[in-house]
């Protein structure tokens, strides 16, 4: 409550020029997130690949209310088992997921993971990069649907779809397709009975709408999708009258308070955050990727080929200061569009892919990529032995995935060809945080993080919600800078007070 500077008819009031309620960090977002969840936290911990989004990572996020996904692409089976093992150890009935990626290329692979998830009840997954729905996502969202005794349905694992096309989030929002519940009856994955209930529910409850962001992303403006994603779940919802009411969540962009209240006052029932988390001392990169990380600037970052949908023209975006992958993996797409085979590129561009990218001749790369594959997919290999260009694709690939392993390791001689996912937003926490204490990569922890975060975007809130009753205010209370999580402590601990008084 904001009082004025002079008495009301010389009574000892003074005029009340605006008035906010206490705000609480928990309070944010859509309570039904939070109770469907299981989460203290309208905040998502984003599914970095190749494990950046380390179990450590998700550990911590859950431990703290936080929904966090172990960044399970680009790993093989065997390695996403290892991380099932331990979250499921040290988290018990804490809250976590697994992400589950569209593999075009490798569907084998996909569906491989999916058997995985429902033999160890993986029960929450973050479906991304997904262009249409498949065969083995659906599988894993009807598997064990049923009634329960009071004739609800219920449906035992949950698609959290991250997504940034309206045509692709009308599928996630939609029921299965009838022809691929009618391939899981026929193939006995789904009984008649089960067939008849997928037709009520949506392929996902929650739908994180990705603007601009690290990764697979389509560059879109969070201000004009998050709207557009939020009519169509209206839209879905009334169409389809739902029992569990669908949700949109924001990402891209999710990097400092302001970015995060912003998103919330449109709507959206969560927030995800991606890049910054990758910057943090839990995540699965190397120490050499977090100092260039905290070194990166909002204009910092590029689009580049991805490896998993390579031979599609599919881009990543990522960082470009400190490193060369972008120029090189653009260069190899060139390459691939130009020429039909290994033995058809032209001697002088070989020579410098022998040199510069692989640091051992064609003929060897190959041979260490079929090799991979032997394990991994092999009907890849098969492939290639018919398609010679399928073979390029693959050796070109080679590349575009070690990178990405070199800069988790932090390789030393392979700086320049480190792949770091890497959004804007990641040069607006840079900004964000410059002169305090998360600034430091070593001092840069998740929960840490999100804490400034959340508690940030509801003091924003408030003074947003002062200045719309038109209270003028000082610049620093209009702002909120890094706090230590002692200082965070105090912070939420008389607002918790005084909202237990309220209620």
């Amino acid at each position: 409550m904001i009082g004025g500077d002079a008495p009301v008819d010389g009574a000892d009031a003074l005029p009340l020029l605006g008035y906010v309620p206490v705000l609480l960090p928990e309070q944010l977002g859509d309570p039904a997130f939070r109770t469907s969840h299981g989460v203290r936290y309208a905040y998502v911990v984003g599914a970095m690949a190749n494990g950046i989004t380390s179990e450590a990572l998700v550990e911590a996020a859950a431990r703290a209310g936080m929904l966090a996904f172990f960044g399970a692409a680009g790993l093989d089976p065997g390695r996403v088992e290892q991380a099932i093992d331990r979250l499921s150890a040290n988290l018990g009935d804490k809250p976590f997921g697994f992400n589950l990626i569209h593999s075009p290329n490798e569907p084998d692979l996909e569906a491989a993971i999916v058997e995985l998830y429902l033999r160890r009840r993986v029960r929450c997954v973050s479906a991304s990069a997904y262009l249409g729905l498949t065969l083995p996502l659906v599988k894993y969202r009807l598997a064990g649907i049923h009634r329960d005794a009071d004739g609800r349905v219920v449906i035992p694992n949950r698609v959290v779809a991250k997504v940034s096309r309206i045509e692709v989030a009308r599928k996630f929002f939609s029921p299965p397709p009838v022809d691929m519940v009618r391939a899981l009856v026929d193939a006995g994955a789904l009984t008649a009975e089960q067939a008849e209930l997928a037709a009520q529910v949506p392929v996902a409850e929650d739908l994180t709408a990705e603007a601009d962001s690290g990764g697979h992303t389509d560059n879109r403006p969070a201000l004009a999708l998050i709207p557009t994603m939020l009519a169509l779940r209206d839209e879905m919802q009334a169409r389809h009258a739902y029992e569990v009411k669908l949700r949109v969540g924001a990402a891209g962009g999710i990097a400092t308070p302001a970015s995060a209240a912003a998103a919330f006052a449109m709507g959206a029932a969560y927030v995800l955050t991606g890049t910054v988390n990758q910057a943090c001392v839990e995540s699965g990169t190397s120490d050499a990727v977090r100092a260039m990380l905290a070194d990166a600037e909002q204009a910092d970052v590029m689009m580049a080929p991805a490896a998993d949908m390579f031979e599609m023209g599919v881009k990543v975006q990522v960082l470009k200061r400190g490193t060369m992958f972008a120029l090189r993996a653009r260069k190899l797409y060139e390459l691939y569009r130009a020429h039909g085979s290994i033995e058809a590129l032209p001697a002088l561009q070989r020579a410098m892919l022998e040199r510069d990218y692989f640091r051992c001749t064609l003929e060897e790369a190959w041979l260490q990529t079929r090799d991979f594959f032997a394990t991994r997919d092999p009907s890849q290999n098969e492939r290639a032995e018919r398609d010679p260009k399928h073979k390029l694709a693959l050796v070109f690939r080679k590349y575009l995935g070690q990178s990405s392993n070199w800069a988790n390791v932090g390789e030393p001689t392979r700086q320049a060809d480190y792949q770091v996912w890497c959004g804007p937003a990641m040069g607006a926490f840079n900004e964000w945080t410059r002169g305090s204490s998360l600034a430091e990569p070593a001092r840069r922890e998740a929960v840490t993080v999100a804490h400034n975060l959340l508690v940030g975007a509801a003091a924003l809130t408030r003074a947003n919600w002062l200045r719309a009753q038109g209270v003028a205010l000082p610049v620093d209370a209009a702002t909120f800078a890094p706090r230590e999580p002692e200082a965070l402590a105090k912070l939420l601990r008389p607002a918790a007070e005084e909202a237990e008084v309220v209620r």
